[in-house]
């Protein structure tokens, strides 16, 4: 029997129904052979049948014999697509993750797109997923992050299937936290982050890798929320396991989350000596993107320490390497850095024109509201200060209304205490006082 199967070649092109029941039908019929005859010495009839009804689902051991009996690529016996097929889809997959991984994200998502279409044709669930997952994160890197929980959603309803891992639906639930976060949800995305690491940690799979990352945004929520030692606990975490792994790119990942934290709690030399760990990592690896925002959290940890100059120098060298890495967030966000150093020098024309140009920079970034605010509490200071207090009310409002999105109080008093020294400005002490007091209350440490 198995001599006269070997006999009948497939001559025209085989068969691409979605169905795997459906392939082995036809194929099996463009063999010449019945049922019986197929299932050889090795099925029934009837159960051959079930499959090509789609009444039973043949194991993986069963697809490779019947694909051998069949003459053709198992891969394409059980999902319609051949084995060079799907590497082709790999290839291409990979190139948009190395895209994403070198901060390349238009083209990235230009990649995903292009071989969107391909993907679909190979009927495979986790290459889907692989794919909407991938374009989610660099749509989220570029200032997107409501595609990228549109093509999340999809994709965790897809990976509901047996077929995947808790770890794979973690990866996908980690991902959806990091986009509510750059929408300012940060309740939300610390949920999410509890909810990965749980899936994570449930799938007793290796997954260090994946951890540091949740422990890393989760870092960042909690110093938006103000609670520094829970973001301090999260950044130590993520910093152990990326040693652990020796993963480079992590470790530095996590120096410079350790090292934002150490700056909002006060302990300045100690952010800077993790800076500089964080830089010499990123220099090391080539990262000029991530150099270029660790020499901007430097350049502010200078204007902290008492030194502008240096200050500029280093603010100036990152937008330098934000142009030639063309990433205009990370320009705005050194420009708005000079704006404040400026602001601090009692430059105020200066002050005003960088903290505008920040701006203009991060026009739509609602992903950037804190450094929207930020800016926009330069550009009404450096108003203020030359008499046109209108204006400056203008900007101060235009900052709190950001604040009030990023839901964080600690970022609205800043801007209170704004709207109060303009008061004060205008005469208007009982005012002055009401929102000093209001700024006050909010920073206050609230504990039981």
């Amino acid at each position: 029997m198995n001599d006269a199967i070997s006999t009948h070649r497939l001559t025209a092109a085989p068969p691409t129904s979605g169905r795997l029941g459906d392939r082995l039908r036809l194929l099996r019929v463009s063999a010449g052979l019945t049922q019986t005859e197929l299932a050889g010495e090795r099925f029934s009839k009837e159960y051959v049948s079930q499959i090509e009804r789609g009444k039973t689902r043949p194991t993986q051991e069963t697809v490779e014999w019947l694909a051998q009996r069949l003459n053709v690529d198992p891969a394409f016996l059980a999902s319609g697509v051949s084995t060079d097929e799907r590497g082709r889809v790999e290839t291409l997959l990979a190139q948009g993750e190395a895209l994403t991984h070198a901060h390349h994200y238009k083209d990235a998502i230009a990649a995903y797109g292009d071989v969107r279409r391909a993907v679909s044709a190979t009927n495979s669930a986790e290459l889907d997923v692989r794919a909407r997952s991938g374009e989610a994160w660099a749509c989220m890197q570029d200032g997107d992050p409501r595609r990228g929980i549109e093509l999340l959603t999809e994709a965790r309803e897809i990976a509901e299937s047996p077929a995947f891992s808790d770890l794979d639906r973690a990866e996908l639930v980690f991902r959806l936290g990091a986009c509510r976060f750059k929408l300012a949800s940060t309740g939300t995305a610390i949920a999410l982050l509890g909810e990965a690491l749980t899936l994570a940690e449930r799938s007793e799979l290796p997954c260090d890798v994946l951890r540091a990352d949740i422990f890393q945004w989760r870092s960042r929520c909690h110093r938006r929320q103000r609670d520094f030692e829970a973001s301090r606990e999260d950044a130590e975490r993520a910093l152990e396991l990326a040693q652990a792994v020796g993963d480079r790119s992590m470790t530095a990942n996590s120096y410079f989350q350790a090292s934002l934290v150490a700056e909002r709690t006060g302990h300045w030399i100690l952010s800077r000596s993790y800076a500089e760990r964080a830089k010499s990592l990123y220099q090391e690896l080539n990262d000029e993107r991530n150099v270029g925002l660790v020499l901007n959290n430097l350049g502010g940890l200078n204007l902290l320490l008492g030194n502008p100059q240096k200050a500029i120098e280093l603010l100036k060298s990152a937008f330098a390497v934000a142009v030639e890495v063309e990433s205009q967030s990370d320009a705005a966000v050194a420009m708005g850095g000079l704006g404040t150093v400026h602001l601090q020098l009692g430059e105020w024309a200066e002050a005003e024109k960088h903290a505008r140009h920040a701006l203009e920079l991060l026009e739509g970034r609602e992903d950037y509201l804190d450094q929207i605010g930020s800016s926009q509490l330069v550009l009404g200071r450096s108003l203020m200060e030359r008499g046109r207090l209108d204006d400056a009310e203008v900007c101060f409002r235009a900052a709190d209304a950001a604040y009030e999105q990023l839901s964080s109080v600690s970022y609205r008093a800043g801007a209170w205490v704004a709207l109060g020294d303009l008061a004060a400005r205008r005469g208007d002490d009982p005012e002055a006082a009401r929102l000093f007091r209001n700024a006050a209350e909010a920073l206050q440490d609230i504990r039981f």
